[in-house]
């Protein structure tokens, strides 16, 4: 009977331990979408685009959806479409943080591939808005 109890607790401090580490893991590689789902508060900042675009932007910071739909509200024309392409950026670069985590951490090869579809969709939407973005003036 003692053993059993010694394999519950080994079980359980080992979970506490991979569990710090997927979480340190997440923080220390800024992957928003591992740390959202993890419950921790992400903050979003957008990368820095190369020096021979027009200016460098920031997001700011949104810590989820909803506050990446607020940032938009109000707006129209130029300073919504501005706003949709940060906001997206984030978003999509949160998804492609996700899917890299996704290739190497899951189990069944449809996730894998699924990851692999997410990454090349996601950044070839993310080039096509930075494009817009240069193009515009944003």
């Amino acid at each position: 009977m003692q053993k059993e109890y010694l394999y519950g607790i080994i079980g359980l401090l080992s979970g506490i331990v991979l569990t710090m580490l997927f979480a340190s893991n997440a923080v220390n590689a800024n992957n928003t979408g591992m740390m959202r789902m993890m419950g921790m508060n992400a903050r979003f900042n957008m990368i820095e685009q190369e020096e021979d675009t027009v200016g460098s932007m920031m997001m700011g910071t949104a810590s989820s959806m909803e506050e990446m739909m607020e940032s938009m509200e109000g707006k129209t024309g130029d300073d919504f479409d501005k706003a949709f392409m940060e906001a997206m950026i984030v978003h999509h670069q949160g998804a492609i943080d996700m899917a890299q985590q996704a290739k190497t951490a899951a189990l069944h090869d449809e996730i894998k591939q699924m990851a692999d579809d997410i990454i090349a969709a996601q950044t070839d939407e993310i080039e096509m808005m930075r494009e817009w973005q240069k193009d515009w003036g944003y």
